[in-house]
């Protein structure tokens, strides 16, 4: 039998990241069958929850996935552990205007789940009015509990006592007090925490992290918050595969690739051939579809400008099968990527729009897609649910057709998106799930 628990926040920064991971660390290590899941969409987090359970992680989101893929997703992603432990995306109730249990917030996987939560409280710069924090989130859905507070960045004994003071009178038991420590954070770039894969010193970095947990948070006392985890197992596909074969660009520049689709693709019986555009391979000859996910090319022009044999064999690729980028992706289908420096770096030109590094800003949120065209995401007039999370903007549309017409989470529209030329398309935005 699977016990769960969510570990959720008032907002983002609070340190809900370094507790999950600390958690999930101390618990592998005591030979405890643990797995973890991050509320919404998010591709980084997941990776690093992974490094630190020994198994996949997994994304649960409320509006995105029908309540049947939701469970379905839990259900696979629960497998045979023992433990399964949400982290909340932001604050624990920040979702969308939706439908009940449908806003994209944490809230909503604990009401469904009935999964009680670990409220994580920074409280560096307060003391005693972190307690009246914690009463507003007890009480502000009768459908969520709060179990328990985990206090971070606690600056000394004397603070700790202040704060563990004032919750006594809530009721609410104070389950750990990690103190100020520069040294357990993860360093970040402008999408999140820097990959997991990128750090030669995860393990060690992990350790610490176990450490930390096991010297400061009562696991024992955690754990007995936990209530029964039990989604409902079923066979639902998140996205028809655009191919038999797929080849799936993977490596430090093509990462963003959510693990729910990669299964159900696989459910579906296809096969997923990996190769690397950084180290100039081609996509692999025997496969009929090509899938350039997002990740981090505007950090990576130069390598790509210069992979000759990947642009070679994409293209021929494309000649006779299709092709679809992903945001990152997208942007290296388009003519050109300019860099923070500036410069312009050729890109594959099968599509033929133009994108800037340099020119930012932030493009953030649930996005609703309307397809125009058959293609690899799907036929023509298919609404796929997903997001858009990328600082690149387009310098030149170019003069493809569009991929879609898209609505922000709550329908408002949004105009045509993406682009579409012969067999190859592209979008900045990431497809989660058929609507």
């Amino acid at each position: 039998m699977t016990r769960g628990f969510i570990i959720g926040a008032p907002r983002s920064g609070s340190g809900k990241t370094t507790i999950t991971l600390a958690l999930l660390a101390a618990l592998r290590r005591r030979g405890i069958a643990v797995r973890a899941g991050k509320s919404g969409p998010d591709y980084i987090d997941p990776a690093f929850h992974a490094a630190a359970s020994g198994a996949e992680g997994v994304n649960l989101d409320t509006w995105a996935m029908a309540p049947a893929l939701l469970e379905s997703v839990a259900a696979q992603a629960a497998g045979d552990s023992a433990v399964f432990i949400i982290e909340s995306s932001m604050g624990l109730f920040d979702g969308i205007q939706a439908p009940p249990g449908r806003s994209g917030a944490a809230a909503d996987l604990a009401a469904r789940f009935q999964l009680p939560v670990v409220l994580v409280l920074d409280v560096s710069g307060q003391s005693q009015s972190a307690a009246a924090t914690a009463r507003g989130f007890a009480s502000h859905d009768p459908g969520v509990r709060i179990a328990g507070v985990i206090l971070n960045q606690v600056a000394s004994p004397r603070h700790r006592e202040g704060v563990e003071q004032a919750m006594r009178g809530l009721g609410l038991p104070v389950l750990g007090c990690l103190p100020r420590d520069a040294t357990l954070g993860l360093p970040e770039r402008h999408l999140g925490l820097i990959q997991a894969g990128e750090h030669s010193d995860l393990a060690a970095r992990l350790d610490r992290l176990a450490d930390a947990a096991e010297a400061h948070l009562d696991i024992d006392a955690i754990l007995r918050c936990a209530a029964t985890f039990a989604p409902v197992a079923s066979v639902t596909p998140a996205l028809p595969p655009p191919g038999q074969r797929i080849a799936l660009a993977s490596d430090a520049a093509f990462s963003f690739i959510y693990p729910h689709l990669l299964r159900s693709w696989r459910g579906a019986g296809a096969e997923i051939a990996l190769f690397s555009p950084l180290a100039d391979e081609p996509p692999p000859d025997d496969c009929d579809a090509c899938w350039l996910p997002g990740g981090y090319p505007e950090l990576h022009t130069g390598p790509l400008a210069a992979a000759s044999q990947f642009f070679a064999g994409l293209r021929g690729f494309a000649e006779t099968r299709q092709v679809h980028g992903e945001c990152g992706g997208y942007m290296v289908l388009g003519t050109s990527l300019e860099d923070a420096d500036g410069i312009a770096h050729a890109m594959a030109g099968l599509l033929s729009h133009a994108t800037s590094y340099k020119k930012r800003r932030l493009h953030l949120g649930y996005r609703e897609a309307t397809l125009l065209h058959d293609g690899a995401l799907g036929a023509a007039g298919a609404k796929l649910r997903g997001h858009e999370f990328h600082y690149a903007s387009v310098t030149d549309p170019g003069t493809d057709e569009p991929l879609c017409d898209l609505t922000d989470g709550q329908g408002r529209p949004l105009g045509a998106a993406g682009g579409h030329r012969g067999r190859v398309s592209g979008t900045f935005f990431h497809t989660i799930a058929q609507s």
